[in-house]
């Protein structure tokens, strides 16, 4: 047996991924994170201001370079690092997600583009152990398009049972929600009963998003939304109502996923101008609520904006 030593697998590199996409993809995903018939920038590729939509690559860590659905377990099986214990797969939840775009993604990748892998964060408490891991979306010649970081939150996991964290590298961090002033922004949008059905063709087919006997086994009274589709409903909102609906406005987002949402739920955003970003940019901070629940589903939102003035409520 393997000795387990937390220490040893950050910094850890993965095996490169495969990855790839075409035009259908990218439509498929902006229906998935919840496009209106009238978002013809993200649906129609006939239009001449269409574009995929930025969040786009978080999708392929699921999606691969599969044309057809995938084994969910085998696609998210375990770390080849030395010095982790062996995780269930069926008590790991996805933590936090974010994604930063170095460059618009072509409409369809061709061969050759790879998500490159590495673990760059490993804790441990009472509760079980995090690990935190960075990918990298690199095409053929080499130039990286997007950066990613996100954790998975393994729970009930146990190393040595003592408290641990060692890190190398993350995303920037979200700044508070601003206490004394109302949101800038707030946008309300609804989740269809059929959201997690679209959404799961972008890649993720987790059965916990389509099985109401695996939601019910697991705790969550039926079928759950993936946490990446209101990912990218949230996004959508700070696109629309902050950048003026252009989906190259937006450089940088992430969250952490506080608590689930089922399909047919109605989330609002709450977005607040927090700073200049760099680059030209505005930085935002944000939280998504579940409406029907009363509860934060995304919290620690953060994101860079080229913002468009007139947008502004």
């Amino acid at each position: 047996m393997s000795e387990i030593n937390l220490s040893l697998a950050v910094g850890h590199q993965e095996a490169d991924q495969p990855v790839s996409w075409l035009k259908r993809d990218i439509i498929l995903y902006a229906i998935g994170i919840g496009a209106k018939a009238n978002d013809f920038n993200v649906i129609n590729e006939l239009d001449p201001n269409w574009a995929p939509f930025p969040t786009y690559p978080v999708a392929l860590m699921f999606k691969g370079d599969d044309a057809d659905v995938n084994d969910f377990k085998k696609r998210v099986g375990g770390s080849t690092a030395k010095g982790l214990p062996k995780f269930d797969p069926n008590r790991g939840v996805h933590g936090t997600q974010s994604i930063e775009i170095l460059k618009p993604i072509p409409a369809v990748s061709g061969p050759g583009w790879k998500l490159r892998k590495r673990i760059v964060g490993v804790s441990e408490n009472k509760s079980g152990i995090v690990v935190e891991n960075e990918q990298t979306l690199v095409s053929p010649d080499g130039e990286v398009y997007a950066r990613l970081f996100g954790s998975s939150f393994n729970i009930g996991a146990k190393a040595t049972g003592e408290k641990f964290s060692k890190k190398i590298a993350g995303p920037p961090s979200a700044k508070p929600v601003p206490k004394d002033r109302k949101p800038d922004w707030v946008v309300k949008d609804k989740t269809t009963l059929e959201q997690a059905i679209i959404y799961r063709l972008s890649g993720d087919y987790n059965g916990l998003h389509i099985d109401p006997k695996i939601g019910q086994a697991t705790g969550f009274g039926g079928v759950i939304l993936h946490g990446l589709s209101s990912f990218g409903f949230a996004a959508r909102a700070i696109v629309s109502a902050v950048g003026g609906s252009d989906p190259n406005s937006l450089t940088l987002f992430g969250v952490r996923f506080s608590s689930p949402v089922k399909p047919g739920e109605e989330l609002e955003t709450s977005i607040w101008e927090v700073g200049p970003g760099p680059n030209g940019t505005t930085e935002l901070t944000f939280i998504v609520k579940n409406l029907q629940t009363g509860k934060v589903c995304l919290s620690n939102g953060i994101a860079y904006v080229k913002k468009v003035e007139k947008s502004k409520l």
